[in-house]
């Protein structure tokens, strides 16, 4: 699945990927959304600091990319649930190594993972 290109045109394939990637929030959400589907509520508090407008909006955007699944379900009230597409994880793959290189070179040996 090829994503709409955005205006201006790409130079290689990394910015490509920081064009679907770009901003703080859009990789915190492949990163909450990692382990299991959640609700939209889950998320922003997932996300402390995120507003409900910008997340409703990098959701929409992460959806028309084909990283984000949004599943409505029939029920009183409604529930609508958020989880990665295969492009997503497989996102999620290609940052692992980013993240690696943050944890050692950024966060150093304070680095505590959280959970």
């Amino acid at each position: 699945m090829a994503t709409a290109r955005r205006p201006g045109s790409y130079e290689c394939g990394i910015d490509a990927a920081m064009d679907l990637i770009g901003g703080k929030w859009k990789v915190l959400i492949l990163w909450a959304l990692n382990e299991r589907a959640c609700r939209f509520g889950e998320l922003r508090r997932m996300l402390p600091g995120v507003t409900e407008k910008v997340l409703a909006s990098h959701l929409r955007e992460m959806e028309a990319d084909g990283l984000v699944h949004r599943e409505e379900y029939e029920e009183v009230p409604p529930r609508v649930e958020y989880s990665l597409t295969s492009r997503g994880f497989s996102l999620n793959e290609a940052l692992e190594p980013l993240g690696a290189w943050g944890r050692t070179h950024v966060l150093g040996d304070s680095y505590q993972p959280v959970g």
